[in-house]
């Protein structure tokens, strides 16, 4: 090759960087925006502003679908790894929402994301059931956190089974490990809450039968 053609494919390269930066910078723009939507959904939803985290899960959902559309032609961007953090988040709000809601619980598939990005929210999203349990446990609202725990438990024994390498999984081991230790505490919290419940009720009881 000669020197002078090297000169010729200058304006090549530009080109296709600078589609490629646009591209990207459009992608991250969009994917802050799908994050932050997802993140004001978990708020809500931990204020039992139902509908409101209807509207922002849907919010995210549709960002993040139309970021993917614009990066099919750049999957050197698509999976890069900010998409999938994104999506993530957009997966822990979702999930969150129908454990509260007692809702359908979607798939992967149903949220049309990776089985990796979706199990790692999963995982997040039983941080999130934590919270609300905590929250619950102030209103005495003992069923419900039984009910929640239960959950909670449920997505251990999902995500504990799951033993893959982190380059494949995205790095669910220490997502699962996350999880284990959020279900500890919480089972312990849980325990004591129940059992001061229950001698409450007892000592009520005893009073009523008190001549």
């Amino acid at each position: 090759m000669k020197a002078d053609r090297l000169d010729s494919l200058e304006a090549t390269y530009q080109a296709i960087f600078e589609k490629r930066n646009l591209a990207r910078e459009k992608a991250l723009a969009q994917c802050r925006r799908a994050t932050r939507s997802a993140s004001r959904a978990i708020r809500t939803i931990h204020r039992l502003e139902l509908d409101e985290a209807t509207r922002l899960i849907e919010e995210s959902r549709n960002i993040l679908a139309e970021s993917k559309s614009a990066l099919a032609l750049h999957p050197e961007i698509l999976y890069t790894g900010f998409f999938q953090d994104a999506q993530k988040e957009y997966v822990e709000a979702s999930l969150t929402f129908a454990f509260v809601t007692q809702r359908q619980v979607s798939s992967h598939h149903d949220l049309d994301v990776d089985a990796a990005v979706y199990l790692n929210g999963l995982g997040e999203a039983a941080g999130e059931l934590r919270r609300y349990v905590l929250d619950r446990l102030r209103h005495d609202n003992i069923e419900e956190c039984e009910r929640i725990l239960t959950c909670m438990e449920q997505i251990y024994g999902l995500l504990v089974t799951i033993d893959y390498p982190d380059g494949l999984t995205r790095g669910l081991r220490r997502t699962t490990d996350m999880v284990r230790g959020v279900l500890e505490r919480t089972r312990g919290d849980f325990t004591v809450a129940a059992r001061q419940s229950n001698l409450e009720a007892e000592l009520r009881r005893a009073a009523r039968l008190q001549p």
